[in-house]
């Protein structure tokens, strides 16, 4: 029998507010965490935790700058003005679904505003209609990466219980204003990776928690979280009894270094940092083995009547994941090499081939993945993330990136076989990403992942003219046909 991807299944891509916008000051938007994240571009950009550590006076520092070319995150890839040209170019291309973010600074600029600004509300519904106009799907995150700031100068982000409240506010403006207009949407991007990077996550401050145990911050800060997400996931549904909520989780695969059952257990351990949010959203409950671990590591959540409740009432629809590489794991790995990966630095895999910012390729892992979450979860899944960045050349108007189709169609048949052969409820994809935007990672404009090159470099230098690459091309036939290119 021929392996075919469903009619129904929703091809895509995806972008993120604060990696594609721009605007950061236009049309009422207030400051956000990312508005204020300066690059790091003369250092080790394989450093995660230095391209994340941000403090207060770092944050003092960006919002009385007047040089804005170490803040990328301000200028994207100048979406707030190119949308109706970015939203026709994705139309050529075929899209069925558009993952996107709503900037929370954009509709209520501090966060506790007493009502929301009305102009971000319109732009958004600019950008809805526009892409109903040619027959696109949004899928909305959220939150992605982006608290407004007064989150943390005021309350601590989201270790305040506060946050849940105003966050609360925030879902209910944006569901009941767009609930004709969205029917997919997310609660938190890579809500594990708290863990990873609080500032950008969460918008905590390590500094203002002196005396604290700052683990014990990030689970607290990560508990509000999880009872917004419930929250976020019943007003959804109240809003649009249509509407699917899902969970989105940062796939960190790991396998074993060797077979020493040491290695296997330390694989098993990493995987439970990520499974451990899942498991929350899903099943509605704290899984027994992060309440141990929390025993272990005397960790105390503060909880209010009603959270556990509330969690267990309203778990997600559907789970959704980034998937971009894979690693390795070893009980010791000292004298081992490491590589980097999707803000994390890992056991370097000696059989794997590596990216131009070395991260590995593992299109197999992706099957690996998918397997493994529809097995725990049985609810539906969607790849909301996936793709190569890379150092693209733009000749005479056009880019030849034969190493992202390849990337691509590897990745397009694990899906496929995962849907054909393992019996994986997959609804779709969305490729990271339909144009070049800043990196998450490094903050740069030339770690490209796009299927349309976007002409700005790291310091926003350009014009940012839009050129389809061969990658577009490609793309579009292999939606056209349903995967059968492949």
């Amino acid at each position: 029998m021929k392996k075919a991807f469903p009619k129904q299944f929703l091809w895509g891509a995806a972008t993120a507010a604060n990696q594609v916008e721009g605007g950061y000051r236009a049309g009422g938007k207030g400051l956000s965490v990312a508005d204020c994240a300066r690059s790091h571009f003369d250092e080790d950009l394989r450093d995660y935790a230095r391209q994340n550590e941000v403090t207060q006076q770092d944050i003092e520092a960006a919002v009385r700058t007047t040089d804005e070319s170490r803040y990328p995150k301000r200028r994207g890839s100048r979406f707030y003005e190119h949308f109706r040209e970015d939203i026709a170019l994705m139309a050529g291309m075929g899209l069925k679904v558009y993952r996107m973010s709503i900037a929370w600074s954009r509709i209520f600029p501090h966060a506790d505003d007493e009502q929301p600004n009305e102009e971000g509300l319109r732009f958004y519904d600019a950008v809805f209609d526009e892409l109903h106009r040619y027959g696109i799907e949004p899928l909305v995150t959220i939150s992605h990466y982006e608290p407004p700031l007064k989150l943390a100068l005021s309350y601590d982000g989201w270790y305040s219980r506060e946050a849940v409240g105003l966050f609360a506010r925030y879902v209910e403006t944006i569901c009941k204003r767009y609930k004709n207009k969205v029917r997919y949407w997310l609660t938190f991007n890579e809500i594990d990776s708290m863990q990873r990077h609080p500032y950008t996550t969460g918008a905590l401050l390590r500094e203002r928690f002196a005396g604290k145990d700052f683990n014990e911050v990030i689970w607290q800060a990560m508990h509000h979280q999880f009872v917004a997400s419930a929250l976020a996931t019943k007003i959804c549904h109240e809003q649009n009894p249509q509407a699917l909520v899902g969970c989105m989780l940062t796939k960190l695969t790991y396998y074993p270094y060797s077979c020493r059952p040491e290695d296997v257990l330390q694989a098993q351990q990493e995987m439970r940092k990520m499974y451990a949010c899942g498991d929350t959203q899903v099943f509605g409950a704290y899984p027994p083995y992060l309440q141990k671990q929390w025993e272990r590591e005397g960790v105390r959540i503060r909880m209010e009547p009603g959270d556990e409740e509330l969690m267990r009432r309203y778990p997600v629809d559907f789970v959704s994941f980034s998937y971009y590489t894979s690693s390795c794991c070893a009980r010791d790995p000292r004298g081992l090499e490491h590589a980097p990966g999707n803000t994390v630095t890992a056991v370097k895999n000696p059989y794997l081939t590596a990216s131009d910012w070395g991260w590995q390729t593992d299109p197999i892992g992706l099957r690996i993945s998918l397997t493994e979450l529809y097995d725990r979860y049985r609810k539906p899944l969607f790849v909301v993330e996936n793709g190569l960045g890379a150092k693209d050349v733009l000749e005479e108007g056009k880019v030849h990136d034969d190493y992202r189709i390849e990337y691509y169609r590897e990745h397009f048949k694990a899906m496929r076989d995962a849907i054909c052969e393992d019996g994986v409820d997959l609804m779709g994809y969305t490729a990271w990403s339909c144009l070049d935007l800043v990196s998450e990672s490094t903050k740069q404009m030339s770690k490209r992942y796009g299927f349309i090159y976007v002409d700005a470099d790291d310091y926003g230098n350009g014009s940012y003219a839009r050129y389809p690459k061969d990658s577009y091309d490609w793309y579009r036939e292999v939606i056209r046909t349903d995967g059968a290119e492949l």
